[in-house]
C-alpha cells in the first residue's frame, strides 16, 4: 500500500524545484512507495494578480539585484548540484501563482498533477515564461494532455479560487512557514529541499517496515 506524501510547494520557489529534483532522483534509484499530492502555498500572497516586473520585485524584497546576488548564487549552486539549470536572467516578471495553483489542482483531478508541477518549474526557471498568464498555463495543460480550452475557460472564471486560498491558509495555520514542506504518511513533516540520500533512507525504512508487517501477518496466519 502506497504511503501518502503531501508536498506543500509554490512553482516560483527555486528550493521547491530543487527539492523535487532530489526526491525524483531518490525515487528513480530506490523505487517509489509514495502516493504524491501537491498542495498550494504562495510565497508572495500579496503579489498583484498581474504579477510585477522582476527588477521591481527584487528591489522590494532584497533592496535590489545586488542584494539578491548572494541569495541566488547559493540557489544556483544547489540547483547545479541537483542537475538543474536555472536561468534567472530570463525571468522578466514575477507572477502571482494563484492561477498556477488552480491548474495544479485541476491536474490532480485528472491524475496529471506531478507532470504539471514539473512543467511549471521548467517553464518558469528554465524557459523564463510568465506562469501567471492564462495562455502559458493553457499551453502547459495541453502539453500534458489536458484540455487547454477547458483550462482557459476555467481560468477566466472564479473556479476554485477560494478553495486554493483556503488550503494555503490551512497550511499556514498548521505551522508551515516555508516551502517545500513534505509530510510523510500524514505524520512526519520534512521541511526544505532535502538531499536524495535522505529520501533514499526514508524509502528504505518504509520498505523495511512493510517487510516487518508482512512477516508479522505471515506469523499470525
Amino acid at each position: 500500500m502506497a504511503v501518502k506524501l503531501d508536498i506543500i510547494s509554490d512553482p516560483v520557489c527555486p528550493w521547491c524545484y530543487i527539492g523535487k529534483a532530489q526526491l525524483d532522483r531518490a525515487l528513480e534509484q530506490a523505487g517509489n512507495p509514495f502516493a504524491i499530492e501537491w498542495h498550494p502555498f504562495q510565497l508572495n500572497p500579496d503579489m498583484p494578480r498581474e504579477g510585477m516586473d522582476r527588477r521591481a520585485y527584487l528591489e522590494a524584497k532584497f533592496g535590489g539585484p545586488e542584494g539578491a546576488a548572494q541569495v541566488y548564487g547559493r540557489i544556483a549552486e544547489a540547483a547545479g548540484a541537483a542537475g538543474l539549470s536555472i536561468d534567472f536572467d530570463a525571468i522578466a516578471r514575477t507572477p502571482n501563482t494563484l492561477d498556477a495553483h488552480r491548474l495544479i489542482h485541476w491536474a490532480g483531478i485528472e491524475g496529471r498533477q506531478t507532470f504539471v508541477v514539473q512543467r511549471l518549474f521548467e517553464a518558469y526557471f528554465r524557459d523564463g515564461r510568465d506562469i501567471g498568464e492564462a495562455d502559458v498555463l493553457a499551453d502547459i495543460a495541453d502539453g500534458v494532455d489536458m484540455d487547454a480550452s477547458v483550462v482557459r475557460r476555467l481560468l477566466g472564471s472564479d473556479a476554485d479560487l477560494e478553495d486554493i486560498r483556503r488550503r494555503d491558509a490551512h497550511s499556514r495555520e498548521m505551522g508551515v512557514t516555508g516551502v517545500p514542506t513534505f509530510i510523510v504518511g500524514s505524520r512526519h513533516a520534512v521541511p526544505g529541499a532535502q538531499p536524495a540520500e535522505l529520501w533514499a533512507q526514508v524509502i528504505g525504512e518504509i520498505a523495511a517496515q512493510e517487510q516487518a508487517d508482512g512477516a508479522g501477518d505471515d506469523a499470525a496466519g
